[in-house]
Parts: structure tokens; C-alpha cells; sequence
């Protein structure tokens, strides 16, 4: 998984996979998500990424994973 940050126009990427991209849907009018043609999703767009989310304060964290 792969966030870029694009502060000229506040816009967030999240890149989940590299699968060619099928379908794009609008979920709201600042959130778009990229399909693959299996349904999967590949990518998330969000426009006005400060005002929307926490995009400053970027964590990862795995729960509930054995750590051998």
C-alpha cells in the first residue's frame, strides 16, 4: 500500500494494488474509488484531504498478528 500526498491541490492517494483499473465510482463528491474488473479495490482518491482527514498524523499498525 502506497499514500502520496499532493499539497498543491490537497488531494490523497492510497494505492492498494497495481491491478489494471476497470471502473472508477464517486462516493461522494470528494472521495472517488478505482475498481479492477473483478471488483477489487485498487486505489482511493480524496479531494480536500486536510480538511476531510488526519492525513498530518499518517499511522500503520497490524493487530491481532503472530510476530514469529
Amino acid at each position: 500500500m502506497k499514500i502520496k500526498y499532493f499539497p498543491d491541490t490537497d488531494t490523497a492517494l492510497i494505492v492498494f494494488g497495481d491491478r489494471e483499473i476497470a471502473e472508477t465510482r464517486e462516493i461522494n463528491e470528494n472521495i472517488y474509488i478505482d475498481l479492477d474488473k473483478n471488483g477489487k479495490l485498487v486505489s482511493m482518491t480524496i479531494e480536500h484531504a486536510r480538511e476531510l482527514t488526519s492525513i498530518k498524523g499518517i499511522s500503520y499498525e497490524e493487530v491481532g498478528v503472530d510476530s514469529k
